[in-house]
């Protein structure tokens, strides 16, 4: 199965793609730095990313055609500042909203099926309505916008157009939903719409994956079995210390047949603390970045939760979102690594810029374990 991969940056969702066994005809992505990355674990051999075309280049100016009917899948994340709740909230006003472009490669390739991702802010109240012209322009993508039509008449035409059952061009059936990585076995509390669409004559049946892990059944595996503490041999005494200021235990909240949410304890069982330097680190990307510390608001994610999401902001990260807090208090920033592991990168997949770019690019990513949970359903229903 091939795919046309739209808005790559780091490539958590590519990446996914591929370990699924889905070939990529292109990788399109228009930050350099973003390319550059991709292209030094292409260099270094790692197999996942070996064989993948990179084009660096505004996908404005790409001609989608030259893959019309050649391609199974497009798939992206458009860029999610537009629709960000820690955003400008500009949404289609923004200069960054890659709708179009999206809806657009959908109607010039023809795929089977599409997969897109954005941000939770996408659901809010204030883009609710564009967010109905968006899945109605990607369910009949040839029903184009005219010159000097505006978005709303667009949208009015096209809610004519679904009610109507009168289209016989292309179209998709399409659906969405909000998606926790954290329920599907990633470290992180990271909330994300996904939109998928499956081109209606292939009369092909689709629903999200059922969640795999869950709240519950985490915080059975403390406060009841005791497992999740016996297993990371946690003493008895700093047990009791973090039971003090623990949410009580409710077996409501247990979700029977799931598996405990990951924490962050889970992810860095094995790492150790980050070297002082480069030249000290046992693993790349596992460097000690100073200067973290605590204020109101900006507190950091508990070792024994899930990270909060991970985020790349204009103006920095004001919930510490980047830090690790220890159950005494203490705080320092996650190494690149460690980040890499909250978004479920393998280990062997390197990061080759600063620790802000790179802290950037992992904050923007898809959890390459979400990825994959989504790209196989979508594969198993195409087969």
């Amino acid at each position: 199965m091939k795919s046309l991969e739209l808005f790559a940056g780091a490539g958590g969702l590519a990446l996914g793609a591929s370990l699924e066994g889905i070939h990529h005809a292109a990788v399109i992505e228009w930050d350099p730095d973003s390319c550059s990355n991709i292209r030094t674990n292409q260099k270094r051999g790692y197999k996942a990313v070996r064989g993948w075309p990179v084009i660096q280049a505004d996908v404005r100016d790409v001609d989608f055609r030259k893959w019309e009917d050649k391609v199974e899948v497009v798939s992206g994340g458009p860029p999610c500042q537009p629709f960000s709740i820690g955003g400008k909230h500009k949404g289609n006003r923004d200069d960054r909203n890659m709708f179009p472009e999206a809806v657009r490669a959908v109607r010039d390739i023809r795929p089977k099926a599409f997969v897109f991702e954005n941000v939770k802010g996408l659901l809010s109240g204030s883009f609710r309505t564009y967010f109905s012209y968006i899945l109605l322009q990607l369910t009949y993508p040839t029903a184009k916008r005219r010159s000097a039509e505006i978005w709303q008449d667009h949208l009015s035409r096209l809610e004519r157009l679904h009610t109507s059952g009168s289209h016989f061009d292309l179209s998709y059936r399409v659906t969405f939903r909000l998606l926790n990585a954290a329920d599907y076995g990633v470290p992180q509390k990271r909330e994300r719409t996904f939109i998928v669409g499956i081109r209606s004559d292939l009369d092909r049946k689709w629903s999200f994956p059922t969640p795999t892990h869950s709240r519950g059944a985490l915080e059975e595996s403390k406060w009841v079995t005791g497992e999740y503490w016996n297993r990371h041999r946690v003493a008895p005494n700093e047990i009791r210390s973090m039971r003090k200021v623990a949410q009580f235990y409710r077996p409501a909240m247990a979700s029977r047949g799931t598996l405990p949410w990951l924490t962050i304890r889970d992810a860095l069982r094995d790492l150790g603390e980050p070297a002082k330097s480069a030249a000290l680190a046992r693993m790349e990307n596992h460097v000690l970045q100073p200067g973290a510390r605590t204020y109101p608001g900006h507190t950091g994610s508990e070792l024994d939760e899930p990270a909060k999401t991970l985020k790349a902001g204009d103006h920095g990260v004001p919930g510490g979102e980047n830090m690790l807090r220890h159950p005494n208090g203490s705080v320092r920033y996650f190494s690149v690594r460690e980040s890499a592991r909250m978004q479920t990168f393998p280990d062997a997949y390197v990061f080759s810029g600063s620790w802000t770019e790179n802290m950037r690019q992992l904050g923007n990513a898809v959890p390459v374990n979400l990825a994959r949970v989504v790209l196989k359903q979508l594969r198993q229903s195409l087969s």
